[in-house]
């Protein structure tokens, strides 16, 4: 039995990656887009089943034949998926700050406009139970961050902020986007953060996956 808590190796992260590129190009996620799609779901107040979500991770249902050449790779995936779930919930689970996988872009440059638009994609299947949080000024900023940048570049001019986000804002952004999980997490739990853990060195890590 393969343990589910152990996290992703470099060499299964980029694993991973490939297949959500080549499973259906171009409908489903990234590994970018993933990573925050599982750390809002995680987040969420309320509880979503894996039979729900998984089809928007592929754009589709993941059968044998399409997507996937056999049982035993769709079992094996699955895997990967499971143990990075247990990964970040794990991290939240304990109060400490899950770093998100922000990847560089062709330019050398972390945008993180899909791992804010993966985010913003969980919070769509429980939109009514995310209110709490859009309508609590204290808290509305730290999701007004994620909102900002998951429609950085989106084709609806209304839905774009009418300010540009400038290289240092984005460094800002980005290096405040692992708290600000953490914080959304202890939100919906009404748990009181634990300071020590909020006070580590914000800082975010690029991995060289996909």
């Amino acid at each position: 039995m393969p343990n589910l808590t152990q996290p992703l190796t470099h060499a299964e992260l980029d694993r991973l990656g490939h297949f959500l590129l080549s499973v259906n190009p171009g409908e489903g996620m990234s590994l970018e887009e993933l990573d925050g799609f599982f750390c809002s779901l995680i987040c969420s107040p309320e509880i979503v089943p894996p039979s729900e979500y998984i089809p928007h991770i592929f754009g589709g249902e993941l059968v044998q034949g399409h997507g996937v050449s056999t049982i035993g790779e769709a079992a094996y995936i699955s895997a990967l998926l499971t143990r990075h779930w247990n990964t970040i919930a794990g991290t939240l689970h304990k109060g400490e700050v899950y770093v998100p996988m922000i990847f560089d872009n062709e330019d050398g440059i972390a945008m993180g406009n899909e791992w804010a638009v993966g985010f913003e994609h969980g919070i769509k299947l429980r939109r009514e139970s995310w209110r709490k949080l859009v309508y609590d000024a204290e808290h509305w900023e730290i999701l007004a961050l994620v909102v900002r940048l998951g429609h950085e570049d989106d084709p609806d001019p209304e839905m774009r902020s009418e300010v540009p986000i400038t290289p240092k804002k984005r460094e800002e952004m980005l290096s405040l986007m692992a708290e600000c999980t953490l914080v959304i997490y202890d939100f919906f739990r009404s748990r009181v953060p634990r300071e020590a853990k909020r006070k580590q060195q914000r800082r975010r890590v690029r991995r060289d996956v996909q």
